[in-house]
């Protein structure tokens, strides 16, 4: 079985400065945090395996991330559009909907059973 070798991220100072923003921001969802610290590490030069270690990530997801930011950079680490049946209802029908629900009986004049 080949060994392949992994793929040499470098970053601009740009670059550096957002993924450490996303890295370490408290605003930011887990996974793009998780992806961020994937790429940062790989710049250092450290193998797949060592990163997966220090994350806490299986070693093909650390290549999936690493690979994805060697070709497309930052945008390349958000989530790809998925398969799936198109949504309903748009979100604002959803919000009208969840407002009506939280609304108390009494105040909206319709009697409880409806």
């Amino acid at each position: 079985m080949p060994i392949r070798a992994a793929v040499t991220v470098v970053l601009t100072a740009t670059e550096r400065h957002r993924l450490k923003k996303m890295a370490y921001g408290h605003k930011t969802p887990y996974q793009a945090r998780k992806r961020a610290t994937v790429v940062l590490l790989a710049a250092r030069s450290r193998g797949n395996a060592r990163i997966a270690a220090e994350t806490h990530l299986h070693v093909d997801t650390v290549r999936t991330w690493r690979g994805r930011f060697a070709r497309g950079g930052i945008p390349a680490l958000a989530d790809r559009k998925r398969s799936g049946r198109p949504a309903r209802f748009t979100p604002v029908q959803v919000t009208e909907a969840k407002a009506l629900a939280c609304q108390v009986a009494a105040e909206s004049g319709v009697p409880l059973s409806r």
